[in-house]
């Protein structure tokens, strides 16, 4: 990545673990954090797409990174993952919780096992990660930083996409509860809630090029484009450097204004062309 918010060894002595690290925006956050100077792991369940990332990554940036393979969903494999970081880097510093996994659905096409693949890797994956990250910098006594990524439907719900949106919930409320708690052992605890950032994967998973016939994402966008990656990275390195030391406990969105936008009872009616506003604006009149 070439558009660096921070100076290129901002992020020099950090280990950061990076969960979901082999794909998407996991991906590029990783690219740009190992571009900071930072020693990075990336975490998944697919060792050749790790390796082929780690190597990638490497070769740009200069510095190693690590990849481990590691369902998080599994505590055992978690903390497996914890002490290999150890063993190679002597220490971590960061944890970046990214692991997810959603997809389109009425609610009630839904079975359980599908409700509890979503809700497994967000939500039982970011509490295992956090739950050894955190015994390990406290039994250390060690600084810790944890971020999570979350999304805007956590703060309202939204249909459609039920079990993430239970899940990504479970991981704000997580995110604050800890920032509150573990404060006092010099570890904190912050959050970003993207709005579209497209992805090969999920992308084509939540709006499908037959959807995209019928609903246009682009008209739910004040700003009328997506987000790029770079932008993300930068705000996730700043909410890992030590310039964000006093910020604990905070969600920051980043969706070019889109939740607001839709939020807002008489928003849309930006799409009413001046002809109209000119002629209510007459009537207003006459009858004042």
């Amino acid at each position: 990545m070439k558009n660096l918010m921070l100076r290129e060894d901002a992020l020099k002595g950090k280990v950061i673990v990076v969960t979901g690290g082999g794909t998407g925006l996991g991906k590029s956050i990783s690219e740009m954090l190992s571009q900071l100077g930072a020693s990075v792991v990336i975490t998944s369940r697919k060792k050749e797409v790790l390796e082929k990332t780690a190597n990638d990554i490497s070769v740009l940036s200069g510095n190693k990174v690590l990849p481990i393979v590691c369902d998080v969903r599994k505590y055992e494999e978690v903390e497996n993952m914890l002490q290999k970081t150890v063993s190679e880097f002597g220490k971590v510093t960061t944890l970046l919780n990214n692991a997810a996994g959603n997809f389109i659905s009425p609610t009630e096409r839904l079975s359980a096992k599908a409700f509890d693949t979503v809700v497994d890797i967000v939500l039982k994956g970011t509490y295992n990660c956090s739950l050894a990250f955190g015994k390990y910098w406290i039994e250390n006594k060690c600084e810790g930083n944890m971020l999570n990524i979350v999304t805007t439907y956590a703060f309202t719900g939204s249909g459609f996409v039920v079990p993430s949106a239970c899940a990504k919930a479970g991981v704000m409320a997580l995110t604050r509860s800890l920032a509150a708690e573990w404060a006092k052992y010099n570890i904190r605890s912050n959050a970003i809630a993207p709005g579209p950032f497209p992805t090969e994967g999920a992308w084509t998973r939540l709006f499908p090029e037959p959807l995209q016939k019928i609903i246009d994402p682009m008209q739910r966008l004040p700003l009328k484009r997506v987000g790029n990656h770079e932008e993300l990275a930068n705000l996730a390195s700043y909410l890992i450097s030590d310039f964000s030391g006093y910020i604990n406990g905070e969600v920051v969105v980043i969706d070019g204004g889109e939740w607001l936008y839709n939020a807002g009872q008489f928003t849309h009616f930006n799409i009413i062309p001046k002809e109209a506003w000119d002629m209510w604006e007459q009537m207003r009149k006459e009858k004042s």
